[in-house]
């Protein structure tokens, strides 16, 4: 009880241990890695073509229309109700895998899921509204790792389901759904946080029962920590006094125009450096053939040894994915390099790598040679898109680095659904899993050449003007020596 009343009083530490408790859960989806197993055997009974040409693109385009809205109804609302509808959704999902036959249902699903993953962006910003800016370092490793945990210890649960304890696909379903319902109970207990980065409403505090305050960086009173009201301290919820005059302020045309101004004043400074412009390119360009490539690695894996012949390792790999990309994102804050100068050339070579990946995962008929080319692929990702991150959030404010995200997002989505259009989707060209692969190798491969090209001639810039920097030097200390001889 002690270490309760110590944690519920801590700025900081409550918060950051319920969302985490929350990512955790709601990242361990023991099905996830076998979910195109599940639809084309004979629980669904789903044709791979219909798969690949008609369900899976329904989830990028739908995932596009949701993205925005959401963007903008995470902050308006304050992160914590767009959580509560992830875990909700997340439910309705699984229960639709598990009891709702036929393939009506499996679109509902892949809308569904749209839904879940634009509202990712709630819980990845959530603890940035609630916690003292002293403690964003910790709480952010904390999230983003228990996200990572609980989706590498799903796909090896799952993965031990299949292979040791003999199970099918529909109880692994079963079991994701048990899981991820104890992530929306959970969402009940998050703190509503008290403040927006764009739209700030005014609203007026009541006595509190404890009230914590920090002093820090941001000024002699410091941050506002979100607390509870007594009666309301269990449920980890918060209340504004005179809701209906708080809402009518929080909706005005004041407001609004408020926050638009805010929004484009961010949008002038996130994109005012030539230098975040390029780092911003190539996480919308990446992450739009990741994301393709992430989509329909099953069809390939599928493809290479069917799953209703043989025994599949897709959760293991997923596993081993989360693990090894770990380690390659860990490793950026312990190496001691000029990303200002040498990181775009690092996007460019670590990209080509990913290209040669793709590439040898479209053309193989091996599955452990597959397998081994999608680690090294989203290892590079993984690694990549932490040292784009990083740079982009250091040169930024936090409502730039918010709108920045969700921008480089968006366009990716956008780009992602051109592609899915034109390349996957059975009104146009509907190909083949071989060909969609070699086309995403040949997308991978323009990247990396685009940006090997930048670097090479970043380092060539930067190497030019240390020289010049020296010269100047030298001739600067030979004038100073002529002038004490003379």
């Amino acid at each position: 009880m002690i270490c309760w009343a110590q944690l519920k009083s801590s700025s900081w530490a409550y918060p950051t241990a319920v969302l985490s408790l929350y990512g955790f859960f709601a990242n361990s989806r023991v099905a996830e890695p076998f979910i195109t197993a599940y639809l084309i055997g004979p629980q669904k009974n789903i044709s791979e073509e219909v798969v690949t040409n008609y369900l899976f693109p329904i989830w990028t385009y739908s995932y596009l229309a949701f993205l925005f809205p959401v963007f903008l109804l995470t902050d308006l609302l304050r992160h914590k109700p767009l959580i509560m509808v992830q875990g909700l959704f997340l439910i309705l999902e699984y229960i639709l895998l598990c009891f709702v036959p036929g393939l009506t249902a499996m679109t509902v699903v892949q809308i569904n899921y749209a839904v879940v993953t634009a509202t990712e962006v709630a819980y990845l910003s959530y603890i940035y509204s609630v916690i003292p800016l002293e403690h964003f370092q910790r709480a952010t490793g904390y999230v983003r790792g228990a996200m990572l945990s609980g989706y590498t210890f799903g796909a090896g649960m799952g993965q031990i389901l299949i292979s040791l304890a003999g199970v099918d696909y529909y109880f692994i379903n079963v079991v994701t759904l048990g899981v991820v319902s104890m992530a929306f109970l959970i969402s009940f207990w998050l703190p509503m946080p008290q403040k927006s980065l764009f739209f700030k409403g005014k609203r007026t505090t009541p006595p509190l029962k404890v009230q914590v305050q920090v002093g820090g960086p941001l000024g002699q009173e410091g941050p506002k920590v979100p607390v509870m009201y007594e009666d309301e301290v269990g449920s980890g919820t918060e209340k504004m006094e005179n809701d209906s005059a708080g809402c009518a302020a929080w909706c005005s045309r004041e407001n609004v125009v408020t926050a638009g101004h805010m929004l484009w004043q961010s949008f002038r400074e996130s994109y005012s450096s030539r230098r975040l412009i390029y780092w911003s390119l190539w996480w919308a360009l990446a992450t739009a053939g990741y994301m393709q490539v992430f989509n329909y690695i099953q069809l390939m894996w599928d493809h290479i040894e069917p799953s209703a012949v043989s025994s599949i390792y897709n959760g293991g790999v997923e596993a081993a994915c989360c693990v090894v990309g770990a380690a390659a994102a860990f490793s950026v804050g312990h190496v001691r390099v000029t990303w200002a100068v040498w990181g775009e050339l690092a996007l460019g070579v670590f990209s080509a790598v990913a290209t040669g990946a793709v590439f040898v995962m479209a053309l193989t008929s091996s599955i452990w040679v597959c397998y081994a080319c999608y680690v090294l692929f989203k290892s590079c990702y993984m690694l990549l898109i932490t040292i784009t991150a990083f740079q982009i959030a250091t040169n930024l404010s936090m409502e730039c680095y918010a709108l920045t995200f969700g921008i480089n997002t968006f366009v990716a989505l956008a780009l992602q659904t051109v592609i899915t259009f034109i390349v996957v989707d059975e009104a146009v060209l509907g190909l083949d899993i071989v060909t969609q692969f070699l086309i995403y190798g040949g997308y991978y491969g323009v990247i990396s050449v685009l940006f090997l090209v930048r670097g090479i001639y970043s380092a060539c810039a930067n190497y030019r003007n240390h020289e010049r920097k020296e010269r100047k030097e030298q001739e600067g200390g030979a004038e100073v020596t002529f002038v004490e001889r003379f």
